[in-house]
């Protein structure tokens, strides 16, 4: 197996960054250990999107390789790469925490939403998400099953561990780092998981648990079946990749 542990992480763009949420929520396996829940530091039930950053910090910096998957959209479509003259991920992320500061202690996504000029259309969809029946386009706010508020809340966490120095040589942050990933390194990876969730049967968990506990089992099941290697290599197109690298990809979307 590839992997030590397995994280799975559903996410909620609601409040704050220091709101504790129920939507929030956290679930790790091990190579012989089923998904189980993690609870937040300081006896609380319920993280903050700022804790839930700060666990990823230290799962990532660990010897041993982890992998994390997140339920909120990484990155943007072409057209508003190309819209804002953005050339690569890390432009990107650059970018987006200038223009949505929502990792700023007391700053919601709603605070910066109104009147944000740097956003796109409803219509515009990465090609990962025109890959699947059900995903929605990141800029879709304010329905059922939408990414739109998560991902804006998520993407500046992503800009944070990606800019800290020490994860640097760890962590590969899949696809933006290659499809291709070596051994020994981390990974964090977008995560979708109406993908995984049906397998499952819920054991009395609520939806939010049910998901962050799927993705963690999916991770876990496709690393001991060795079908992660195939999963980390999508049949796209040259074309293809090059918009992946860019856009970003769905683990598990083939």
């Amino acid at each position: 197996m590839k992997f030590t542990r397995y994280i799975g992480i559903d996410y909620s763009g609601a409040a704050t960054p220091e709101s504790r949420l129920k939507t929030l929520q956290v679930y790790r396996a091990g190579r012989s250990q089923a998904p189980q829940k993690v609870l937040p530091p300081q006896g609380s039930r319920q993280w903050s999107r700022r804790e839930i950053a700060a666990y990823c910090e230290r799962m990532l910096s660990s010897d041993a390789p982890v992998i994390i998957g997140i339920d909120h959209g990484f990155s943007f479509p072409s057209d508003y790469m190309r819209r804002y003259g953005l050339a690569d991920w890390d432009a990107f992320l650059d970018d987006f925490v200038r223009h949505w500061p929502t990792a700023e202690p007391g700053v919601s996504v709603e605070s910066v939403r109104s009147g944000n000029r740097r956003t796109g259309d409803v219509s515009e969809l990465r090609l990962c998400e025109q890959w699947t029946a059900t995903a929605k386009s990141v800029f879709l706010f304010d329905v059922q099953g939408a990414v739109a508020k998560s991902t804006h809340a998520g993407l500046p966490w992503l800009h944070a561990l990606r800019t800290t120095e020490a994860l640097q040589t760890r962590v590969h942050f899949w696809p933006f780092d290659g499809f291709r990933v070596a051994a020994g390194k981390s990974v964090v990876a977008e995560a979708y998981p109406a993908l995984y969730k049906r397998r499952y049967t819920k054991a009395g968990r609520t939806p939010d648990e049910q998901d962050a506990w799927s993705v963690a089992a999916w991770l876990r099941e496709a690393d001991r079946r060795g079908a992660l290697e195939a999963y980390f290599n999508p049949p796209l197109t040259r074309t293809e990749r090059s918009l992946a690298a860019l856009e970003g990809w769905i683990l598990g979307v083939w």
